[in-house]
Order: C-alpha cells, then sequence, then structure tokens
C-alpha cells in the first residue's frame, strides 16, 4: 500500500569527521531545497519525504531512494532538485544521469561496509572503549555551552549580515583567534555558514537567536546559561545535601521572566482554542508573569475584560523590543516601570501581591490595611 504517490527517502546520516557520510556530502541542503521545490509546485500532498540513516553506499552520497519504483539517485546537489521535480515527481520518468542501477555492485558495496561496522562495533567492544550512545551522552554539554557563551555574548546579532572573525570579535570585544574557534564550531553545529572568511547566520539562528527580531528567543535562554552556574554545583550539592548554588543576582530575573513568556507562548494558542471564549465577559490572570496567555485571550476575543495581577518583575520586557505592540492600543494604568509597554482594549487591573522598589501599587498582604487602588475608571480592584 502506497498513501503517497511517491515517497522518498533522504539519508542525513552524521558520523565523525573525515569518515564519508551523507550529510557531510550536503545531503541537508539537497533536503532542504527538494522541500522547498515540492511545496512551490504544489506536490507537497503527493510526494513524502523522510529523512534515514545510513543506506550503505557512504561514497556514493547524497543518497535518495524513491518509491514504489525503488529508484537509487546518489551524488546528489541542490542544483539537481529542479529536474528530479519536474521529471520523476511530476512527468514520471527517472533522472537517468543520477540514477544508479548497477545492483549487484551496490550490494556488494553496502554488504562490505555493514561488515567493516560489525567488525568495528566487536573490536571496540574486546578492547573495553565506552559504547557511543553513551560518550555522546557525556560530551553533550559541550554544543550546549558553545551555543551558550555565543548568546551571552550576542554573537549572533554581531554577526549580523555577515562578517569576518576578526570584525564579530570587534563588536563583542573577545580575542580573535578564540572567536574564530567559536565561530567554527557554530558552523560545525549548523547555526552559522561559512563562506571563505565570511560568517553569516542560518535562518535559524537569525529568526530566534539575534537581538531584537519579533521571534528571538536569546533573552529566555540565557536563563539556561543562568542554571549552568546551579548545575555545575551539583557535585558539591550532593555532598552537602543542600544547594550550594550563589543565590542569584537581580540580572537572573530578565532571563527568567523571558524564559518563561516564551514557554507560555508557545502553550497559550493551545490554551485559548481549549477554551469555550465565546459569550464569557470576565477573565482573571492571576500570577500572569509576562501575560502570554492574557495577550492570547485578547486577541480571541477582544470584548473579554481581564485582571491581570502579577508582580512588577514579571513586567513583559519583550514588549520593549518588538517594532510593533502585541496588545492593542488602549489606555491602561500600571507602574511607570511598565506602562510604556502595555496597553489593552479592555478594563485590566493589575496589582502586587507585594511591594518592591518599582511598585506604584499598595501590597496586599494580612499586614497590609491599604485598600485596593483602582486602576480604571470602568473597573474596581478587589
Amino acid at each position: 500500500m502506497e498513501p503517497f504517490r511517491y515517497h522518498a527517502f533522504v539519508c542525513t546520516q552524521e558520523k565523525p569527521e573525515g569518515v564519508p557520510c551523507c550529510s557531510a556530502a550536503g545531503s541537508f541542503r539537497f533536503l532542504d531545497a527538494l522541500h522547498g521545490a515540492l511545496g512551490a509546485q504544489g506536490l507537497a500532498d503527493e510526494v513524502q519525504v523522510s529523512s534515514c540513516g545510513c543506506l550503505g553506499i557512504c561514497d556514493s552520497g547524497p543518497v535518495m531512494i524513491v518509491y514504489p519504483e525503488g529508484v537509487w539517485y546518489t551524488k546528489l546537489t541542490a542544483n539537481d532538485v529542479p529536474e528530479i521535480v519536474s521529471s520523476h515527481f511530476q512527468a514520471g520518468k527517472k533522472v537517468a544521469r543520477l540514477e544508479r542501477s548497477d545492483s549487484e555492485a551496490m550490494k556488494a558495496e553496502m554488504l562490505d561496509h555493514r561488515n567493516k561496522y560489525l567488525a568495528m562495533l566487536k573490536a571496540k567492544d574486546a578492547a573495553g572503549v565506552l559504547p557511543d550512545d553513551i560518550s555522546e551522552m557525556i560530551r553533550g554539554f559541550m554544543p550546549s555551552r558553545a551555543i551558550l557563551t555565543a548568546l551571552e555574548l550576542d554573537l549572533f546579532t554581531a554577526v549580523g549580515n555577515g562578517g569576518t572573525a576578526a570584525q564579530i570579535a570587534s563588536k563583542i570585544q573577545c580575542a580573535v583567534r578564540a572567536t574564530e574557534t567559536l565561530l567554527n564550531v557554530l558552523a560545525a553545529l549548523k547555526l552559522l555558514q561559512k563562506s571563505g572568511d565570511t560568517y553569516t547566520n542560518t535562518p535559524l539562528a537569525a529568526r530566534f537567536f539575534v537581538e531584537g527580531t519579533p521571534d528571538s528567543a536569546r533573552m529566555a535562554q540565557l536563563h539556561i546559561a543562568n542554571i549552568w552556574k546551579s548545575w555545575s554545583t551539583l557535585t558539591e550539592a550532593v555532598k552537602a545535601g543542600t544547594s550550594v548554588a550563589p543565590r542569584a543576582d537581580n540580572g537572573s530575573v530578565k532571563p527568567f521572566i523571558a524564559a518563561m513568556d516564551h514557554n507560555a507562548r508557545g502553550r497559550a494558542r493551545a490554551v485559548v482554542q481549549a477554551v469555550e471564549v465565546d459569550g464569557a465577559k470576565r477573565l482573571l490572570d492571576l500570577g500572569g508573569g509576562s501575560a502570554a496567555y492574557s495577550i492570547a485571550f485578547a486577541k480571541a476575543a477582544p470584548g473579554l475584560r481581564q485582571t491581570w495581577s502579577t508582580w512588577p518583575m514579571s513586567c513583559p520586557s519583550r514588549r520593549s523590543t518588538s517594532a510593533e505592540p502585541e496588545w492593542p492600543t488602549a489606555s491602561l494604568l500600571a507602574p511607570a516601570t511598565c506602562s510604556p509597554l502595555l496597553s489593552m482594549p479592555v478594563s485590566t487591573i493589575w496589582f502586587c501581591s507585594r511591594r518592591s522598589a518599582t511598585c506604584s501599587l499598595p501590597k496586599r498582604t494580612s499586614s497590609c490595611s491599604s485598600a485596593p487602588t483602582r486602576l480604571s475608571p470602568r473597573t474596581d480592584a478587589w
């Protein structure tokens, strides 16, 4: 049974540096180009594309198998995509110049590859070498640390539209040689592209890691960089039976709030879709944090009157970097620290459960006798 007209398998196996494999030969570039071309030609629902592991003819990569015919295409490049799409997927004609059909030679090559691989595993096991999956798990912090360092240095913003190691190092005020090493690591992680001596951001890095872009996640990920410091004391914490990490300073608050906001935005739309808002008149958002959920509900039901309660440090700082605020324009009385960043089309109240240096509202605790404050002429506080 074939649910789709065609089903293409593209090898994206990655192997150690210097070992022939499809990913090193450019299979990811080919795969991206293929997805783009199929979408542009309206064939995305007719051709199912799946990435897969090693197909056994690594010296001929990138490799793609197309079913139902079982055609093997080898040594592919992104430049081959238009011909494959127009000829094979649209006209039903194989691209002969790219097809490999010497089945007996292919089988011999695959068996040789398999036997060598099994012999290598047997030799490593006999020598008592740690299995690769466990070794990769232990060393997994290395790429994470490289990315976090780049985010702390705001390196992706410095890369901008492209630059040499010297130019980028000058912007982030770091040593040229060390910066170049970090840039090469990020290129190996496919977060940067390197052409000659020039580095540029990949589309993913440009979207999520450059400061100030609409979808920038840099500040949120700096929370992970702060957590790193705590996790680095895990051995001492286990010995002591308690946390030995240094107390977080004020510099950790903004990344923490940004991380909360980033996570909440990913869930907010699904929450709104799951809740029946038709006919609802009021919404109470206690501990609203960055107001991501309130924003989502305000967009879904513009007439909804909301009460949003949070601490002043939870003020949604991401609005300050957006070109256009996510809140529809309207008036809102709020503490001075947040009033430039917030506006809503509904009556909204914000009060603090504890007083802080920046909070202009009365605290509401058992020791506080202050009356609640009216923030809007249309709505009273509690």
